[in-house]
């Protein structure tokens, strides 16, 4: 049981937008990190440039806004420089995968243990109203005023294509599906991608309309849970069986489907096939898929380095600069 509350984690007062999905998730994430019962001096918050990368300053830990795109970077270093230190980097949709999206890949290559939450309303709020890498294609913006010409990333996609470990999904407004998964990021070791779907109430609000209130989500939305089955509906009327090499949504009691037809989630699972499947459906045919949708284990990045400097050191003969300054011949000036 943490001896810590969400009051513990507050610092200042937010300057967002009112109705802002970056007001939803801080609030989540104070109360994750009073459960997660990590202490706030033991704690990191990292950012880089964006209206979610001000989130910092109302952290009452150790916290640092960088610059544009390095956020991940950054507390790449931070943490191998601090290995017992809990790192929780943020960045939004723009800052995270358009200058920074080098950054993201390849720290989820790497596998480096930081909790990076990726804030996506498909738009640059900041500067006022630009398309962004998750903007839809035909998107109509300021930087895009006869719509976009572009597919978008989906954060998904990245994800798995850098061999990510754990991706996992909710929703801004969903408090208790987002302090879930990140206290389901905060216990894997590694890079855990925490995407978190929100509006920008200026410039793009309405973007993840259909999953954004309770009602639409139980309609429009799957709810992932390792070791049970996917089903979903206000009634769990619905489920998701495999179609050949993929899916198919299914009626339990029609055609004689029930539930144990209905596949079950495997979040553990090293072959990511299906996994991917999920994370990538979207409507009207399918529900959005949130949750924990992939968490396997692995060596991570910067416990590889610190194992090896250990091994490279014993086999040394020296273990300072003092002792490396002898192991050459020495010279006494009189």
């Amino acid at each position: 049981m943490s001896n810590y509350t969400a009051k513990d984690f507050k610092k200042g007062q937010p300057r967002w937008c009112p109705g802002c999905g970056d007001h939803f998730f801080l609030a989540s994430l104070h109360k994750a990190m009073a459960e997660i019962g990590v202490a706030p001096h033991e704690t990191a918050v990292i950012s880089g440039i964006g209206c979610s990368s001000r989130l910092p300053y109302y952290m009452n830990t150790y916290a640092m806004q960088t610059i544009h795109g390095r956020a991940a970077a950054i507390s790449t270093g931070f943490k191998v420089a601090n290995p017992d230190i809990t790192v929780w980097q943020v960045s939004g949709d723009g800052d995270g995968l358009a200058i920074g999206g080098n950054h993201f890949i390849h720290a989820i290559r790497r596998n480096v243990d930081i909790n990076m939450i990726l804030l996506n309303n498909r738009i640059y709020g900041l500067t006022k109203g630009q398309y962004s890498p998750t903007s839809p294609r035909g998107f109509v913006s300021k930087s895009s005023p006869y719509g976009t010409v572009e597919d978008p990333f989906r954060p998904a996609e990245l994800c798995f294509g850098a061999r990510g470990r754990f991706f996992a999904r909710a929703v801004a407004t969903d408090a208790v599906g987002t302090v879930e998964i990140l206290k389901a990021a905060a216990a894997h070791k590694g890079a855990a991608v925490c995407e978190i779907l929100q509006n920008c109430v200026i410039f793009n609000d309405g973007t993840h309309e259909s999953v954004y209130t309770k009602e639409g989500r139980s309609k429009n939305a799957i709810v992932l849970e390792h070791g049970k089955p996917m089903l979903f509906g206000e009634n769990h009327e619905f489920g998701l069986m495999q179609d050949g090499f993929g899916l198919k949504v299914v009626r339990l009691g029609e055609n004689g489907v029930t539930e144990k037809d209905i596949l079950v989630h495997d979040a553990h699972c090293q072959d990511n096939t299906l996994q991917l499947k999920l994370a990538l459906m979207e409507g009207p045919d399918f529900p959005v898929a949130l949750g924990v949708i992939r968490d396997v284990d692995d060596m991570t990045y910067n416990d590889a380095v610190h194992e090896q400097i250990e091994e490279v050191s014993s086999k040394k003969k020296y273990h300072n600069f003092r002792e490396l300054l002898l192991t050459n011949d020495i010279w006494e000036v009189k």
